[in-house]
């Protein structure tokens, strides 16, 4: 069967890192167009080594390409300020739009968590790295204890993060703490991004802390395990970097989450969960401590195949 051709909006880290794995890694899309706005961008410069059409006129390029006329899907790399009308033209023209930046104009999507439910929506949000990376942690942790409050904290390599990253901070804190309500389940969600300068580059490490009612540990320890299985499998570097943590909460010593106040109370009783994960990337483009980029572009690659396998079934039928 014919792969789904895509194209990509922008050349950066994120998408030139997203163009090697779906032509190397994917059996259901295919490269058709990458998209920047720098003509001597390294992202454009290798796909034109590796035979794929480019543009550097961004989206107003790519309307105007003979090859769009093939693309089924479109993933957009670039910013939170340029999806807005990047989202617009491509829908118009009848594409399906696949967002890896905090703009969140459509449905969130994580894929072990709620990756099957979004496959007809026309533009889905890939959240950010960090929620990539932790939010299907509170899941886990929500599908056994009610999270009461949700904490992440990703610490990724300066070196990984891009010019569109670093445009994104506070969309990226914004956007990843509403998924971690609406996809995660917490009541209420809070997000910090570290852009950790170290020099060797260490790798993406992630902390998530759960308030939640207390709850069988052995059930939620085993909960966390299996969701971590679940990103293995299209996250290899993925992993615990130590058992998971355990705290009660008791009345004799709340804590007090300011977060929570709208909730109707400051203070927490009950269990707090403590879980430390570290992703290591494949090193497709950048070097393997960019586990953000290995992350991000490995969702929005398994999500745009589940989409692209939905659209031939609709044509099928």
């Amino acid at each position: 069967m014919a792969k789904t051709k895509v194209a990509i909006i922008g050349s950066g880290n994120i998408g030139t890192d997203l163009m090697i794995k779906v032509m190397r890694l994917s059996d259901v899309l295919e490269m058709g167009v990458m998209v920047g706005i720098d003509p001597a961008s390294d992202g454009l410069a290798r796909a034109r080594r590796m035979g794929v059409a480019t543009t550097h006129e961004g989206i107003d390029g790519l309307m105007g390409m003979a090859e769009f006329e093939d693309v089924s899907i479109v993933f957009d790399a670039t910013s939170a300020a340029a999806h807005k009308r990047n989202s617009e033209l491509v829908l118009a023209a009848g594409k399906r739009m696949v967002d890896l930046t905090p703009a969140a104009i459509g449905p969130y999507v994580i894929p072990p968590v709620n990756g099957d439910t979004f496959l007809d929506a026309k533009n889905v949000n890939m959240v950010t790295c960090g929620g990539q990376a932790t939010i299907p942690i509170v899941a886990a942790v929500n599908r056994v204890a009610k999270v009461h409050y949700g904490e992440i904290v990703a610490s990724i390599a300066s070196k990984s993060a891009g010019p569109g990253t670093r445009a994104n901070i506070d969309e990226f804190t914004e956007t990843t703490s509403q998924a971690i309500m609406d996809v995660g389940g917490a009541a209420r969600g809070k997000a910090i991004i570290i852009l950790n300068p170290a020099e060797p580059p260490l790798i993406m490490r992630d902390t998530v802390y759960c308030l939640c009612e207390d709850a069988d540990r052995d059930a939620i320890r085993q909960s966390i395990e299996d969701m971590v299985a679940e990103v293995q499998a299209y996250v290899p570097g993925y992993r615990l970097k130590q058992a998971v943590q355990f705290e009660s909460i008791g009345s004799n010593r709340p804590l007090r989450i300011p977060e929570m106040a709208t909730l109707g109370q400051t203070e927490f009783t009950g269990l707090k969960v403590s879980v430390f994960l570290e992703v290591e990337g494949a090193a497709h483009y950048l070097p393997a401590y960019a586990g953000n980029l290995d992350i991000m572009t490995s969702a929005a690659m398994k999500t745009a195949e589940k989409i692209a396998v939905r659209m031939r079934e609709g044509v099928a039928a």
